[in-house]
């Protein structure tokens, strides 16, 4: 059949990848979106998007009555339903296809059987592909399971029968804890995929996860587009993924997708799937088939030269393949990591919110489902982007692959960035001493904030940066005031001290200091005080936008700066950090009398006045508090005396340099 135009059931990341297939092959595509996503950047992208429900995907994206609606609505010839939500749903695809629509995945009766874990491994045996040693059949009574748990021997891995990427599993360790053990894993398989039957499996400690990328026509032509190798997990969700899978004998793998084709063959698979396995010990064991595209399908798209989007389609309109085995190569090294919006130090728990700055290094292939200014919404997957790279061996993809996650920034949400940064890094990883279980047994180690070894340099940096980046809006800024010297304190009476702008920066929780910076110099030379008038010199040279190359002691260090108000983000080779400011004194200017005017820093809203009329005052007494694009400003005396001429009450707007007081000498005695 002929497809013109097609709807994307999905959202994010693939949503947009889907859309951009479709696009290449001069198919129209259309999004659909719920409430939460009514503004999301696949919206924008692919701009036609029609409404499906409410921000929860059971209210939108996971009902198929809204869906298919939409698909009439748009004209659609074809669904495609990406990964995830409804992509392996058979009454989905079903009611696709009653509905006289393509559906972009296999048949329904290969997502029944390959959705049933325990019929997914009856298959396999019937095909005669090695599946992990156990209990053949699904058990869903407690005390059923629990003798055949420990009839095998521990440990044993418990499967939920409707589970799926990664979800499902519990791992008995112990007798003692085989109750409760037990318990947990039905009530979750009953709860996340409304069954309760279980699968019984030797757990494999040192295994590594290989899987296969098959394509099928649908009449018995089955390709293999090579392997997969996505070992580095955490709690079974995979982290980084790449191919091919390196270390590995190449006629071990080319069993392996031997078998994984025949499986597809018996089956007359239809569109993509993955036939994933277990290797260990030169042994391999048929895990699961994933019957859709896969979220690190772009690693197998690098190395073959394929466009896996494509292929799903010519075969969604009943072309065929279009290719043999012998088409298909495999080129170079290609590895994928997926930087999420989630906090490594609160066990990976999601981070929610908008996302003030994302950049993101060029140069590398990014797939990404959100842009600066969008939200990361608590109703979906919190993936931020997919990072791929492709090198001419392994060793080069991974050092490139560094690299472009050190030139990654984020902010506004936490990420993994750091700890994607440190697997790349990691030794054993470099050279494959690795299982599936790895990550979570070096998992503190791998999450460790790092110590500085340069804290007082790269303060002085984010002091610089903060007041130099011209590029900030300054209404964004507090700290951008080069057009005039608002602020900038000069010394009274005696030699005149060197002008400086003080800002004062804690990092990550640390003590707060504050330093002054001097105007600029030739060459961009800034000399940075502490607070004990110890003088730091630099320069300071913008190489790119928001890129620094910095010169200190004859040291040259480049860093990447993120500055909004009331932060600067640093990407040093050090790492990341991220300094929070606090706004400066508002001291005042050239001499005595502006030094007792009290003055408005910003344009904000008084939030409290401190101080009244015929008060003794302090140097550095809190005279009031204001509040300015999110910021709370204390504003301060610069000198002792009695307040008198307050202009201001709470909840009032001032303006930027607006006098509110001033501070009276105290008559002497």
């Amino acid at each position: 059949m002929q497809i013109n135009t097609l709807l994307v059931a999905n959202r994010g990341e693939i949503a947009r990848r889907i859309a951009k297939g479709a696009r290449a092959a001069d198919i129209r595509p259309v999004a659909i979106h719920s409430d939460a996503d009514a503004n999301a950047a696949h919206v924008r992208d692919i701009g036609h998007s029609l409404w499906v429900g409410g921000g929860p995907a059971a209210e939108s994206y996971l009902k198929i009555d809204a869906v298919l609606d939409a698909a009439r609505r748009a004209g659609a010839d074809a669904i495609h339903p990406g990964y995830g939500f409804l992509a392996e749903n058979p009454d989905f695809a079903r009611a696709v296809e009653a509905a006289g629509m393509a559906f972009v995945g296999p048949t329904p009766e290969t997502l029944e059987q390959f959705g049933d874990k325990a019929s997914a491994k009856a298959a396999a045996i019937a095909a005669g592909v090695p599946v992990i040693p156990g209990d053949e059949g699904a058990l869903s009574d407690p005390d059923e399971i629990a003798k055949a748990v420990l009839a095998m021997g521990l440990p044993v891995l418990l499967k939920a029968v409707g589970g799926g990427g990664g979800r499902g599993q519990r791992l008995v360790e112990s007798e003692a804890t085989l109750a409760e053990d037990i318990e947990g894993a039905l009530r979750e398989a009953k709860s996340t995929f409304g069954s309760e039957g279980m699968l019984l499996e030797r757990f494999l400690p040192d295994a590594r996860h290989v899987e296969i990328q098959i394509a099928g026509d649908g009449q018995g032509n089955v390709v293999h587009l090579f392997e997969r190798d996505c070992t580095l997990q955490r709690r079974h969700q995979k982290v980084i993924e790449e191919a091919p899978a390196w270390g590995l004998p190449r006629d071990l793998l080319d069993k392996i997708a031997a078998d994984a084709v025949r499986l597809g063959q018996t089956l007359n698979y239809r569109s993509l799937g993955t036939v994933e396995f277990l290797v260990v010990d030169g042994e391999y064991f048929f895990l699961e088939v994933n019957p859709r595209i896969q979220v690190e399908h772009p690693v197998t798209e690098a190395v073959t030269g394929l466009d896996l989007v494509a292929l799903q389609l010519r075969i969604a309109s009943g072309a065929g393949l279009g290719l043999t085995q012998d088409d298909i190569t495999c080129t170079g090294h290609a590895v994928e990591a997926r930087l999420y919006a989630e906090d490594p130090a609160n066990q990976f728990a999601p981070s929610t919110g908008q996302i003030t700055d994302l950049s993101l290094p060029d140069g590398l292939r990014i797939d990404s489902g959100v842009e600066t200014g969008d939200s990361v919404s608590p109703f979906y997957d919190p993936m931020i982007a997919k990072l791929i790279v492709h090198g001419p061996d392994r060793e080069t993809a991974l050092a490139r692959l560094a690299d472009a996650l050190e030139h990654t920034t984020v902010t506004g949400v936490d990420t993994n960035r750091d700890f994607l940064l440190a697997l790349t890094r990691d030794d054993s990883f470099a050279a494959m001493q690795v299982h599936t279980r790895w990550i979570d047994a070096h998992l503190d180690a791998l999450t460790e904030t790092s110590t500085l070894p340069r804290d007082d340099l790269w303060r002085a940096v984010a002091a610089v940066l903060f007041v130099m980046d011209g590029r900030v809006d300054a209404s964004a800024n507090p700290w951008e005031n080069r057009n005039d010297f608002t602020g900038w304190r000069l010394g009274l009476g005696g030699d005149l001290l060197e002008a400086g702008q003080r800002v004062a920066l804690s990092l990550a929780g640390s003590d707060e200091s504050e330093l002054r910076v001097s105007p600029v110099g030739t060459g961009g030379a800034f000399t940075v005080y502490d607070a004990a008038e110890n003088a730091l010199s630099l320069t300071c040279t913008e190489i790119a936008p928001q890129r620094w190359q910095i010169t200190h002691s004859g040291e040259t260090l480049v860093v990447q700066s993120q500055i909004s108000a009331g932060w600067v983000g640093l990407d040093t080779s050090d790492g990341r950090m991220t300094f929070h400011a606090v706004p400066p004194l508002a001291h005042a200017g050239e001499d005595g009398v502006a030094e007792r005017q009290v003055i408005a820093p910003l344009t904000g809203a008084i939030v409290a006045v401190k101080v009244a009329n015929g008060d003794h005052v302090a140097e550095g007494d809190v005279v009031a508090i204001m509040e300015s694009m999110k910021l709370e400003l204390s504003i301060r005396s610069g000198a002792d005396g009695i307040a008198s001429g307050i202009s201001i009450k709470q909840g009032q707007m001032v303006d930027r340099g607006q006098v509110i007081a001033e501070i009276m000498e105290e008559e002497q005695t």
